[in-house]
């Protein structure tokens, strides 16, 4: 059967076509004003839920109406101009749209009801064939719709498992752009399916895909004064008695970055995004107190602004940060800014001018309110005394503050923001933030990864085309941690983590997967054991003895395998500095030693070399990229799971546990065995294909392999 929209869609569908095949001579026309990018769907629960028109197209405020043909869905304004409005539905699954309407034209959000079925309902793009798109499904298909951009298609065919979508001739006009399909089962809604186009045609080799498709991102994180020292003459200390050199200043600057940009270790390494530590003005003196060593802080991490936009000089110059910039983009380099907005330094100019925009810092029952992370503190608690929280919820607040972050991209060349302790400031701050800078900015690719350690609803609740475009999976870190460490966590925990966040944030989510950051002892050290996973004070230890690896065996295996996880599951890998090859330590400030790029040891030599291989299968890998995954043997020690695109095909086999296993498993339908071979590998993994789409996998003890097709 062939399922078609209303006249009504249809319409919307050739108005706003038209409109876009003039955007290249026309700023304000609709691609421009809401359609450059995938808008985020729209997640309905059975009853009453309320929405904000700029959560899912930022650049308007409100709209002149919003619509659905879908019988199931009932919609009721909640203002006059739209900008909130209720979905009501007695529905459980289902996919569909609805209209937003702006002068006179209307653009597409994705509505999704009920559970993402990730036992039993698949979809695997398939080929393309007399212009049509081909889809199949694991069972029979009882919906589908399909968007070009943010327009829903017409043309969308159901026949049993399979879906055929016709791509749009005005996709021809367009460099870049993407298809989107979205279906469900008689059980529940599948995987969706996500295809970059280039000039109408689906992209199939990842060569074509450029430092500009979200998806394709490899992150390295990095923190300035402790990366590489490009110009001494802005070396600073506060050589203070009172301030120990380990959280003094070190000498690395945005020079240094530049540096390393330019002798090729991050092209080398594989990574196409580079995350900076805050560049902004800090204090001079020293602040905080640890006890037992007795020492005082300096701001050498940059999270204690004192000028939200002002470059500290001991980082460097404008001309300096704007050198980096281009640098990296003439090496195709993104590079995204950490930013700090919940606070500011006491002694901030802006908290002596109005010393009322901080939230209070005594609790109603005489407590400081400092370190309240959760409850009703959640957005009101302060870090510490010296760095009062601003109270963001109030609008003569958030509307400067959100201005001074936008500083950074409307004066320089940055791709976007990492965005500091983002569950500790309100939606409404990120909601202003996005409105501005998607109005001023609509064509500028601008990306946003957040902070926020909670369940998948907390975290997804910032996740929105008006907010945010992705946060960290803290939880993947945390259960991927636990397993790899402790053997009596089972791998079917990494497992379902992977396919709850699939199915919180969608399919192609750019969740951020890390190997660890600058609050985190080093993985290395928990993997090796010389550092407790239930270690009370994990910041102590590195104070007071060297932490190392212990076990140099089992710490760099437990590291690889790490890595084999966030390079081939959904979302954005992430590195950490010094992770590349293997560095130990505790907690802050033990995790932060500065960067060494020569002389390791042979453990070491061998890490990196495995970091090299996987990234750069990952940037290379289509089905990787965007491909859907679906298990095919999970156990208490093994995962094998599969990522399928165009017909392309990587399976991967991750063995957490120290025996090694031979695994006997069967591909889907689609996914045939001949040629395949190992991308990357621990020693000692093996394959073979059995015939009749089944494989042999041998993988060694703490090993896994990645094989392509």
């Amino acid at each position: 059967m062939r399922v078609k929209t209303t006249i009504f869609t249809l319409c919307a569908l050739l108005v706003s076509l038209f409109a876009m095949s003039c955007a290249s001579q026309s700023a304000d026309g609709t691609f421009a004003r809401g359609n450059s990018a995938a808008v985020v769907p729209m997640t309905i629960k059975t009853g009453v839920t309320s929405h904000f028109v700029t959560d899912y197209y930022p650049q308007w405020e409100g709209a002149d109406n919003v619509t659905t043909t879908d019988a199931r869905l009932a919609l009721t304004a909640k203002s006059d101009n739209w900008s909130e409005f209720d979905i009501t539905t007695e529905a459980g699954t289902l996919v569909s749209t609805i209209e937003v309407w702006h002068d006179g034209e209307a653009l597409s959000v994705v509505v999704l009801g009920g559970v993402r079925d990730t036992a039993d309902s698949y979809m695997s793009s398939m080929a393309v064939e007399d212009g049509r798109i081909v889809v199949e499904a694991t069972q029979p298909v009882v919906e589908a719709i399909a968007l070009w951009q943010n327009v829903r298609i017409e043309d969308v065919a159901i026949d049993g498992n399979i879906i055929s979508v016709a791509i749009p001739e005005v996709a021809n006009d367009f460099g870049r752009s993407v298809i989107r399909i979205f279906a469900a089962s008689a059980s529940g809604r599948f995987n969706d399916v996500l295809l970059p186009l280039e000039y109408g045609a689906v992209v199939t080799d990842a060569a074509q895909i450029s430092r500009h498709d979200n998806q394709s991102q490899i992150l390295y994180s990095l923190m300035i004064d402790r990366f590489n020292n490009g110009n001494a003459e802005n070396d600073w200390k506060i050589n203070s008695p009172e301030v120990l050199d380990k959280v003094d200043y070190q000498g690395g600057d945005i020079a240094g970055i530049t540096e390393k940009i330019n002798d090729g270790f991050f092209t080398d390494l594989g990574i196409t995004t580079i995350w900076i530590s805050p560049i902004t003005q800090n204090p001079y003196d020293a602040w905080g107190q640890n006890v037992n060593p007795d020492t005082k802080f300096s701001g050498y991490h940059g999270y204690w602004p004192i000028y939200s936009t002002v470059v500290d000089k001991r980082f460097g110059t404008d001309e300096e940060l704007r050198e980096m910039l281009a640098t990296a983009h003439d090496n195709q380099k993104n590079v995204i800014l950490d930013y700090v907005a919940n606070h500011l330094h006491i002694n901030s100019p802006v908290l002596q001018e109005h010393p009322d925009w901080t939230t209070e810092l005594m609790l109603p029952d005489g407590r400081k309110n400092i370190g309240q992370w959760d409850g009703e503190t959640r957005l009101t608690t302060w870090f510490d005394e010296h760095i009062p929280t601003l109270d963001l919820e109030r609008v003569e607040v958030c509307d400067p503050m959100t201005d001074s972050a936008l500083h950074w991209v409307r004066n320089f060349d940055f791709d976007g923001y990492r965005h500091d302790a983002c569950k500790h400031i309100p939606l409404d701050y990120w909601r202003m933030l996005t409105h501005k800078m998607k109005s001023e900015m609509p064509d500028r690719n601008l990306w946003q990864i957040g902070e926020t350690y909670g369940d998948v609803e907390l975290i997804g609740s910032y996740v929105k085309t008006g907010m945010i475009d992705s946060q960290f999976d803290f939880n993947l870190y945390h259960n991927s941690r636990d397993v790899i460490v402790d053997e009596n966590r089972s791998m079917r925990l990494i497992a379902a983590t992977v396919e709850e966040s699939e199915a919180a944030y969608g399919s192609h989510h750019t969740m951020g997967n890390i190997t660890g950051n600058h609050d985190k002892p080093r993985f290395i050290s928990l993997a090796g054991g010389d550092m407790s996973l239930w270690c009370p004070d994990d910041k102590a230890e590195g104070w007071h003895r060297e932490v190392v690896v212990g076990d140099m065996d089992k710490g760099h295996a437990g590291l690889q395998l790490l890595k084999a996880i966030i390079t081939t599951v959904p979302g954005v890998p992430c590195i950490y500095q010094g992770d590349e090859y293997g560095v130990p330590g505790a907690n802050d400030p033990d995790n932060r030693d500065m960067m060494t790029f020569e002389g390791y040891n042979e453990y070491q030599q061998r890490e990196y070399a495995q970091t090299q291989a996987l990234l750069k299968n990952r940037r290379g890998s289509m089905p990787l990229m965007y491909g859907d995954l679906r298990t095919l043997y999970v156990d208490d020690a093994a995962w094998v799971f599969i990522r399928h695109y165009m017909g392309q095909w990587s399976v991967v086999g991750i063995n957490v546990r120290g025996e090694a296993k031979n695994i006997d498993v069967e591909l889907p339908t689609f996914a045939k065995c001949a040629d395949t071979a190992i991308a990357v590998a621990t020693d000692g993994a093996a394959v073979e294909c059995q015939g009749c789409g089944k494989l042999t996998i041998t993988l060694p003890a703490y090993g896994y392999a990645i094989i392509n097709k």
